[in-house]
């Protein structure tokens, strides 16, 4: 392994980004760790690894993380040390939950990749991110909405394909959020509420394969606000 990983590693050190990608790597290698500490991208995906070690704290001008399609089931506490990091892919891997300590100081982190994992939770420390623009939680196991979802900052919002039965009010808080993609969920009409339909800021709402139609959508009470908001979206890119 030794040999097929040295010329990426002396690549990575000249240019700050380190592709391991499709690798068949089952553990970090502990080449990893004479990376320079001035790493910009690191790309793991593609591979079999069930742990991340500590190691990743050291590279705290990581830009990008990508360690989509491995077997992940958690992530290590150094990644919240990442403070530079702008987009997290963690797709297609085992986690069972999502952490991040001190996730308040992470404020670049812009785009975050969680979809098809075995999520049952929707990650509350993700509505303490500051400037995170778009979340994917899409092909989870999440059956709800948090309370705290009223902190949350990002302009979109993927829960496409998880087991929602009900929305939250608190979308209507979200200050920042345009779109919002819940296909194929659980939903009942009596989820899309006027609060959230009038009230919120969401311009574009993905519903298809819910328990309901565009026609009885159309019903409902708040649907003029939301096309209004909707129609005005669509202006903006003429």
């Amino acid at each position: 392994m030794g040999n097929s990983i040295k010329p990426h590693i002396e690549n990575a050190q000249k240019t700050g980004v380190c592709s391991l990608k499709g690798m068949k790597l089952k553990e970090l290698p502990p080449e990893i760790s004479s990376l320079p500490k001035t790493l910009r991208t690191l790309d793991l995906s593609d591979n079999q690894l069930q742990l991340l070690t500590s190691l990743l704290g050291q590279f705290v001008m990581l830009k990008s993380l990508n360690v989509n399609n491995n077997k992940l089931k958690s992530i290590p506490n150094e990644i919240s040390k990442l403070l530079k990091l702008e987009t997290l892919s963690l797709s297609f891997n085992l986690l069972q939950t999502f952490q991040l300590n001190s996730s308040s100081k992470m404020k670049h982190l812009k785009t975050i990749h969680l979809n098809n994992n075995k999520l049952k939770v929707f990650p509350v420390q993700l509505c303490e991110l500051p400037d995170v623009d778009a979340i994917d939680l899409s092909s989870n196991l999440i059956t709800k909405l948090p309370d705290e979802l009223h902190q949350l900052k990002a302009i979109e919002l993927n829960m496409n394909r998880n087991r929602l039965k009900n929305l939250n009010d608190s979308l209507s808080k979200c200050e920042r959020l345009k779109v919002l993609r819940i296909e194929e969920n659980c939903l009942t009409l009596d989820s899309l509420t006027p609060v959230i339909l009038k009230e919120s800021q969401i311009s574009v709402l993905a519903f298809d394969g819910n328990t309901f139609d565009m026609k009885q959508f159309q019903d409902v009470d708040g649907y003029t606000e939301y096309i209004g908001r909707y129609s005005a979206s669509k202006k903006k890119f003429i």
